[in-house]
């Protein structure tokens, strides 16, 4: 009976993996198939796997162990930290930024996002990730099962480049200790990487994103697993399956 229900389990897992990859390509409803004639109604539709996805998700929570949640972490650090940034004049980037991109997320977050650098969108808002790629990156968080309160998001370089352009190396170089400190504040147990910038900077490396990829590094005892950048992604749709193998085993880590 325990080898029957292990193996159902696993297919159902195997089946919420598949919708959630479809999920995160942009696939949220499918068609109601039905053995009655509806010919003279408008076509329905429902959420892609919805039903499934509960009845899983149902199955998984009698199964958990209940974890009290840990307590939030004294925000005055980060709070101090970004103060100490409000008026930052150390780089170039400053003279034509509008706002500073500090991050957002859960200071309390298990999983953190690190990009390179700010876009326009960015820039007006001051928050990360809120653009073309920004709502890309969001619906692969939602593919994991989370939201975007639940993590952490920022960049290596809080100001936006000019025309988009990469940050340069005195501009990481200047930017880097406050990366190096929000990270220290908020302790995660996994780091993903977006891009070839923010994975070469933490890891110390000149590897291509294509060969730092699949597989976790290990930065100060947390994994940290590099994957290609959101922005990358709209440009080589093809490369969204890699990007979910790598999110698959951030996902099996997640929840170890």
């Amino acid at each position: 009976m325990d080898d029957i229900l292990k193996e159902f389990n696993e297919i159902l897992g195997n089946v919420k993996s598949y919708i959630n990859y479809q999920k995160m390509c942009g696939v949220d409803v499918c068609p109601r198939e039905s053995i009655v004639d509806r010919s003279d109604e408008p076509e329905r539709q429902i959420d892609m796997g919805e039903r499934l996805t509960n009845e899983i998700d149902n199955i998984q929570r009698e199964t958990e162990e209940i974890v009290p949640p840990k307590s939030a972490k004294n925000s005055g650090d980060i709070s101090g930290l970004m103060k100490e940034l409000e008026s930052c004049t150390r780089c170039k980037l400053a003279e034509q930024r509008t706002k500073i991109v500090f991050g957002e997320g859960n200071l309390d977050a298990k999983l953190v996002f690190v990009g390179e650098a700010p876009g326009g969108e960015e820039d007006k808002t001051g928050r990360p990730f809120v653009g073309r790629a920004g709502k890309l990156l969001t619906k692969i968080i939602n593919a994991m099962g989370l939201e975007r309160e639940d993590v952490y998001i920022m960049n290596i370089v809080k100001c936006r480049p000019p025309e988009n352009r990469n940050p340069q190396p005195d501009e990481i170089k200047t930017c880097e200790p406050f990366m190096l400190k929000q990270l220290a504040l908020i302790n995660p147990k996994i780091i993903c990487t977006l891009g070839t910038f923010s994975s070469q900077t933490l890891l110390r490396s000149s590897v291509p994103i294509s060969k730092l990829r699949g597989q976790f590094h290990d930065y100060h005892n947390i994994k940290l697993m590099p994957t290609y950048h959101p922005a990358y992604l709209l440009r080589s749709p093809t490369k969204k399956r890699d990007v979910w193998e790598d999110m698959q085993m951030i996902m099996k880590e997640y929840e170890r």
